[in-house]
């Protein structure tokens, strides 16, 4: 077929034209897909935030910081100095010698205003001597805790003596420290059992009630036979009190004395055991055993304190029982020592803050009523505040 210029024309544009609008078409569709899309794009992302208000970070946030920042190697680290072998140790204290102790037991003791010793011989020096002052000196050796049968006992005595004998200047004070002595009883033995004994330290036990001091007792002792030249070893079977172990140890780092502990509230028994087995190897002449408070009512306590003992036995023996009081205490502290008496063999006294001697009558109390010497006296806070007791010493210091 032949087509003419006119028809060729025609025929040329109309199938542009139809191009064209197929384009058209193409574009419009894609443009109203792609709307649809971001439409919906930006219906699923979350409200974004004003720039105009700060928000605090939460948990997970970047920091600020990027995470790529360079980190320092070990060579750009500053790290401290080893010690050099061969360097000093820190310098341990020396401890005071217990003649040292003794004199400053009898400058506490005179220096206070309200001691018994002074009230009895106001009383005793005054002119007449009538039921009325009697009756004041029995009510001040009661307030001293000295104990009703004791009290009426040196009352009856100094009476009797001051009807024979008379009281004019120093006499009345010769008597009064004369009869003073004999109920305090010099003839106990206050001597503390810690000779090593052959192959075997010697052991000494700490009991007592919570809040009397013992741990600070036993770092004060372990000074006091450090001055004597002992080798000391301590045991922290006191695992129930936060940091006892941490206390004690303290203490025997001052002067140089090891500490045996444990686990916190591990058991007591094992740890004094391994103590004292410790202590036979290392060839120690003492073994200190701090226990646990525990208070005199609760018997699964005072029994688990008879099992450290046993425990201890089956290695070597417990030469000495140390029961601490708080003077301050009075009758209560009586009641204490009788349980403790009764549940484990007390060898001995430890009297903690007696530098107040308005209670200093709590040694002659105690002493008879469990007639166990008292053989070590706490005065104060010092590290050096635990002196031998000594009958004489003490009762000068009460009237000086």
């Amino acid at each position: 077929m032949i087509v003419s210029t006119p028809q060729l024309v025609t025929l040329l544009t109309d199938q542009a034209l139809i191009a064209i609008i197929a384009v058209i078409a193409v574009v419009l569709v894609a443009g109203t897909a792609g709307l649809v899309v971001s439409r919906r794009r930006k219906a699923e992302l979350p409200a974004s935030q004003p720039t105009s208000e700060l928000t605090e970070p939460q948990v997970g946030d970047d920091a600020e910081e990027p995470r790529d920042t360079q980190t320092r190697t070990l060579e750009d680290t500053d790290l401290p100095e080893p010690a050099a072998s061969g360097t000093a140790t820190e310098t341990l204290d020396k401890p005071e010698s217990a003649q040292g102790r003794l004199v400053r037991l009898r400058t506490r003791l005179a220096r206070s205003q309200g001691s018994l010793g002074k009230g009895l011989l106001a009383l005793l020096s005054r002119d007449k001597l009538d039921d009325e002052v009697w009756e004041d000196i029995e009510t001040t050796l009661i307030t001293a805790d000295v104990g009703v049968a004791p009290t009426q006992e040196l009352v009856e005595k100094l009476r009797t003596r001051v009807r024979i004998e008379g009281v004019s200047g120093d006499q009345a004070r010769t008597i009064l420290r004369e009869e003073l002595i004999a109920l305090v009883d010099p003839s106990l033995d206050r001597s503390l059992k810690v000779e090593r004994d052959d192959d075997q330290p010697a052991v000494v036990l700490v009991v007592g009630v919570n809040g009397t001091g013992k741990t600070t007792t036993v770092g004060k002792l372990a000074r006091v036979l450090v001055a004597e030249d002992k080798k000391v070893l301590l045991g922290a079977a006191d695992t129930f009190r936060a940091a006892a172990a941490d206390q004690l140890q303290t203490w025997g780092e001052r002067v140089g004395v090891k500490t045996v502990r444990g686990p916190e509230g591990g058991d007591p028994a094992s740890i004094a055991f391994d103590a004292v087995k410790q202590g036979i190897a290392e060839g120690a002449d003492v073994v200190l055993v701090d226990t646990a408070g525990r208070l005199h009512t609760k018997t699964g306590l005072m029994d688990e304190l008879g099992k450290v003992k046993r425990v201890i036995e089956k290695t070597a023996e417990v030469d000495e029982v140390l029961l601490v009081i708080d003077a301050t205490t009075g009758q209560n502290g009586l009641t204490q020592a009788r349980v403790f008496a009764e549940v484990i063999n007390v060898t001995g006294l430890v009297l903690t803050k007696l530098d107040g001697t308005a209670k200093g009558g709590i040694v002659i109390a105690v002493q008879r009523e469990l007639g166990v010497p008292v053989k070590l006296v706490g005065l104060g806070e010092g590290a050096d505040d635990l002196a031998p007791f000594d009958a004489e010493q003490f009762v000068d210091a009460l009237l000086d």
